[in-house]
């Protein structure tokens, strides 16, 4: 058998030449491809030679999607059989003896699919569609497989979950890319967290029994999970009413189950407590079932910088655990890549393969952001470390799919994978109709910004050295700045009249409309750099059309972007802004923008105004999870936005807040999601150069929302802080921060 390298080199460099390698735009890339390259049209009418039984079902259905018609004694033949089945009895040994593996064979007169199991022959018929998109087939035989057992994503993240029409589309898109994964578990669904212990009501009730339908044609093992540990009680009420929640989801048609104990703290966190309960479900349920898929945990310590060694949570996990139960994993921290010593340390304390949890393109801590960029910086060499592999998407289902193109094609074909070509190839397929508009776009749209986790990625290196020349006053850089500027307003404007994918486009609308204000401001400072440079300052060509003009237009576009930043009526629920090319192009025409002002200052003797970026209120925190959340304004409510996770407030840790300007208090509340948590802290504000304190009080005891006594009212001040004065640390949440200004 050819060399797995060598045949994955030729089939790279098949897909280089373009239009003479089909397979190429397979997705994912297939394990060991032998390739005759010779090219022919694929046929109109086939004859399918099957077992009976795969005449009809899920294998079936996703053969039909193709376009030929099925005759009795067309030239052109498919085999379709499973391993042991007579009609693929001579290529056996062909088959590859792995979990979801497949043979294929394409010839000018058949194709033959044989799957060592039911799935195997499903993606052997997915393959066989991918490379039929254009119409054409290609000589060739294909030995396939995947690297990690489990792939897909987890429906974990904190904001509007997805919509029923979304997850049935990501169900079938999972099913063309050969993930086989999908848990569901929303944070926003009561029944999934808050009301655990309580039925779907039964409109929900028939859409989850309607999505495991559509799992099930899709070959994808549809996990629901439940996330008891905010308030589950240790004893067996609790434990039966979780049994038998289970039991009315398996009535639902649900054969795989998880159980979430993330982000949470106290009671519900007890390691001994966790297996116990998880040991239960596996012993009475999974196994005295025996059609459940194996159970899955994701504990309180999911990532190595909450891990306390000293207490042992995760080593006593992989003691007590069940050795069957899945234990789900994040990292490093909470949003990391993984690599083989990650891998190396979670697996040797929980005595098993640890399953991924990757929270990435997640966006609900960056909820300014969508992110439409490459899956990369995952190790190539940890396929046999990990047991699954799902992302964390973000809410916005179509827009997830660019990142979730390479997940799938990662997960399948580690040493293979090429985030850039797959990246490329992604944008293609999720609009086809006008993929070079969605590059465009999507390049500016890739960065998460700073944030709390510290993690970033790439966006604008192919800007980066024509924008130093630029700050150097280099006009041709500038004017290549000027040009990338124009192409984003071109592709913002087809984006927003493109009908073929109506649901992207409404996803990305409030990036779009942001993206024509930051690519209109860029052709604003760029000119102005232009004029700077000018000895006359002024244009020959229009007496409108001058240095000061520009300069006005400028300062109305950052108002605007501002404006549009905290316009709730044109953002999405959860969104708590809009910004885009925040790594390298605003920066860059902001430095622009500065630099052609001091030019002209300096030239006509003027004192205009060089700050560029406009923000009212400055955020910072010794609080280390708080020190890089945004500040929004809707009209007259000021907010923080909220972090997700669980925050260790150190004793002493203060949080302070500025404004460029005095501002009378009419109202403020906040939520830390503890009750009886108003007296550990203490606000202040700053008054005519003293601090002041505020009262802090909770209307009763079981409400977390923290309320200002009365003297707030009419309280003029530029700076507020809150501080931790109990002496030692608290754990609390940060649900929300507002204040009302007159």
């Amino acid at each position: 058998m050819m060399n797995k390298k060598i045949l994955t080199l030729g089939l790279m460099l098949m897909a280089g030449l373009g239009a003479t390698a089909q397979v190429s735009l397979v997705n994912p890339v297939p394990q060991e491809v032998t390739a005759q390259t010779a090219l022919f049209e694929a046929p109109t009418q086939w004859q399918l030679n099957a077992d009976k039984k795969h005449l009809t079902g899920y294998i079936y259905d996703a053969l039909m999607t193709a376009s030929p018609e099925v005759v009795k004694k067309a030239p052109f033949k498919v085999t379709l059989g499973v391993r042991g089945e007579g009609k693929v009895s001579k290529y056996r040994k062909n088959i590859p003896a792995k979990s979801e593996g497949y043979f294929m064979k394409v010839t000018e007169k058949e194709v033959v699919i044989a799957g060592n199991d039911e799935k195997g022959l499903f993606y052997g018929v997915q393959t066989l569609l991918g490379m039929m998109q254009q119409g054409k087939l290609e000589a060739c035989t294909i030995t396939d497989w995947p690297d990690v057992p489990f792939r897909g994503t987890v429906e974990g993240f904190y904001g509007t979950p997805w919509s029923h029409e979304a997850r049935k589309s990501q169900l079938e898109f999972y099913g063309r890319n050969k993930m086989n994964v999908y848990i569901y578990g929303p944070k926003d669904d009561p029944w999934h967290r808050d009301k655990w212990r309580e039925p779907y009501p039964e409109v929900e009730a028939n859409r989850i029994a309607e999505l495991v339908e559509v799992a099930k044609k899709n070959g994808v093992n549809f996990y629901w999970a439940i996330h008891p540990g905010v308030d589950i009680k240790w004893n067996d009420e609790d434990r039966d009413k979780l049994m038998a929640k289970l039991e009315v989801m398996y009535q639902l048609g649900v054969r795989s189950f998880a159980v979430f104990f993330d982000d949470i703290w106290g009671e519900g966190a007890q390691a001994d407590k966790q297996a116990a309960l998880l040991n239960y479900i596996d012993d009475n349920f999974v196994q005295a079932k025996k059609d459940v898929a194996p159970l899955i945990l994701c504990p309180t310590e999911y990532n190595k910088g909450w891990a306390n060694e000293e207490k042992g949570y995760l080593r006593t996990l992989g003691k007590e655990l069940n050795k069957g139960i899945e234990v789900m994993w994040t990292g490093n921290s909470v949003v990391a890549c993984i690599d083989k010593p990650t891998m190396e340390w979670i697996n040797e304390r929980i005595q098993r393969k640890g399953y991924i949890w990757l929270n990435f393109p997640v966006n609900d801590f960056v909820r300014d952001h969508i992110l439409m960029g490459p899956a990369y910086g995952n190790g190539l060499d940890i396929a046999g470390d990990v047991s699954g592999f799902v992302s964390n998407p973000m809410e916005y289902a179509e827009t997830s799919k660019i990142s979730l193109y390479g997940i799938a094609d990662y997960c399948w074909n580690m040493e293979a994978y090429d985030y850039q070509s797959n990246w490329e190839k992604s944008i293609e397929n999720i609009l086809p109709s006008n993929p070079q508009a969605l590059r465009t776009f999507a390049l500016y749209n890739k960065d998460l910004g700073p944030n709390g986790h510290g993690f970033r990625r790439e966006e604008g290196e192919e800007l980066r050295e024509t924008a130093d020349k630029a700050l150097t006053g280099d006009m041709y850089a500038t004017a290549m700045i000027n040009n990338a500027c124009f192409e984003l307003n071109i592709a913002c404007d087809i984006l927003l009249n493109d009908n073929s994918n109506p649901e992207l486009i409404h996803e990305l609308r409030p990036w779009l409309i942001q993206g024509k204000h930051l690519a209109t401001y860029g052709s604003a400072v760029c000119t102005m750099l232009m004029f700077a440079e000018m000895k006359d300052n002024v244009s020959a060509a229009s007496k409108f059309l001058t240095f000061e003009n520009l300069y006005k237009q400028a300062r109305s576009l950052q108002k605007q972007m501002f404006d549009l930043e905290n316009n709730k009526a044109m953002r999405h629920p959860y969104q708590i802004g809009t910004k885009l090319g925040t790594k390298v192009m605003l920066p860059t025409l902001n430095k622009i923008f500065a630099l052609a002002t001091e030019k002209y200052n300096a030239a006509n003797g003027t004192n205009l105004d060089t700050t560029a970026e406009y923000n009212p209120y400055k955020l910072t925190s010794t609080v280390t999870q708080l020190a890089l959340l945004p500040v929004k304004i809707n009209g007259d409510v000021v907010e923080i936005t909220p972090a997700l996770e669980v925050i260790n407030w150190q004793a002493g840790g203060e949080l302070l807040l500025e404004s460029e300007t005095n501002v009378t208090f009419q109202g403020m509340e906040f939520n830390f999601g503890v009750n009886n948590v108003a007296k550990h802290f203490r606000l202040e504000l700053f008054v005519n150069g003293a601090w002041k304190e505020v009262s802090l009080l909770h209307y009763n005891d079981t409400d977390p929302v923290i309320h200002t006594g009365n003297e707030l009212g009419g309280m003029t001040a530029n700076k507020l802080r809150i501080t931790n004065i109990s002496g030692e640390e608290q754990k609390v949440y940060f649900k929300n921060f507002r204040f009302i200004r007159r």
